[in-house]
């Protein structure tokens, strides 16, 4: 083994001075609530509702691209069905987003409805009365049926 070693020792490079990052490139669309899917996590990108996006993951980093320019870096998130938001990602559009039935909650919050999609704002007696009325008509639950 010694022998083969010594051999092929000339012909050998010498590693790359740096750590070497192992990066695997995909592609993937945004969603229509504006995050790309990767290894069972979900990251925000900003602006790119439905369009396709080059991701590199390495080790420890998200990258999003899109035409080759990079939009969104993340951290890598452990587990599985866990968010990276980077709130500055939909900063700045609350009038095109009103516009396209987007309703702003918080900085941080967002809720996406389509137009005449608007839940009113009921106070809880409503919804027992509804539920006292059902079930005084014998209604309940299955509608009548049984």
């Amino acid at each position: 083994m010694a022998e083969a070693f010594a051999a092929e020792q000339p012909e050998l490079q010498a590693l790359p001075a740096g750590p070497f990052d192992a990066l695997i490139k995909l592609e993937r669309r945004v969603s229509h609530d504006g995050f790309v899917a990767i290894g069972g996590n979900y990251y925000r990108v900003p602006d790119r509702t439905r369009r396709a996006v080059e991701v590199h993951q390495l080790a420890d980093e998200i990258r999003v691209l899109d035409g080759g320019r990079l939009v969104a870096r993340h951290p890598v998130v452990e587990g599985r069905k866990q968010y990276q938001i980077d709130p500055a990602h939909r900063r700045g559009n609350a009038a095109r987003g009103a516009a396209n039935g987007v309703q702003h909650r918080r900085d941080d919050e967002m809720a996406f409805l389509r137009p005449g999609e608007r839940v009113a704002a009921r106070s809880l007696s409503i919804y027992q009365a509804i539920g006292d009325r059902l079930a005084a008509q014998g209604t309940g639950a299955n509608g009548g049926r049984s």
